[in-house]
């Protein structure tokens, strides 16, 4: 089993920042993708990034350019860095990793982006 604990949510004004962080533990070995979701309230849960074992990096159109996925295998967190966020940003953030054809989940850190 894999266990996944996000943390790094908050209240975030229009334009601001934020890191997200998701510590990965259990058995972690031959884990291939590691990546972020997000659910808005009222929508359905959809991609934002996500790094593969090799570093590989890859976004969604929604998050491009003001995103930025890593992660610190010492440590086993993956983080997601969000920069001039929008209320559109405003959703639980969720992180996921796939491992030998099974995915994970955390319970997720509600960003709200608001004035």
């Amino acid at each position: 089993q894999v266990q996944l604990v996000e943390s790094g949510g908050g209240l975030v004004q229009p334009g601001g920042s934020l890191r997200l962080s998701c510590v990965i533990s259990g058995s972690i070995i031959r884990i291939s993708h590691m990546r972020w979701y997000r659910q808005a309230p009222g929508k359905e849960r959809e991609y934002v990034a996500a790094i593969d074992i090799g570093g590989s990096t890859n976004y969604a159109d929604s998050v491009k350019g003001r995103c930025s996925i890593s992660r610190d295998a010492a440590k086993r967190t993956i983080y997601v860095q969000m920069n001039n966020l929008t209320p559109e940003d405003t959703a639980v953030y969720y992180c996921n990793v796939l491992r030998e054809g099974m995915n994970f989940w955390g319970k997720g850190t509600l960003v709200t982006v608001s004035s």
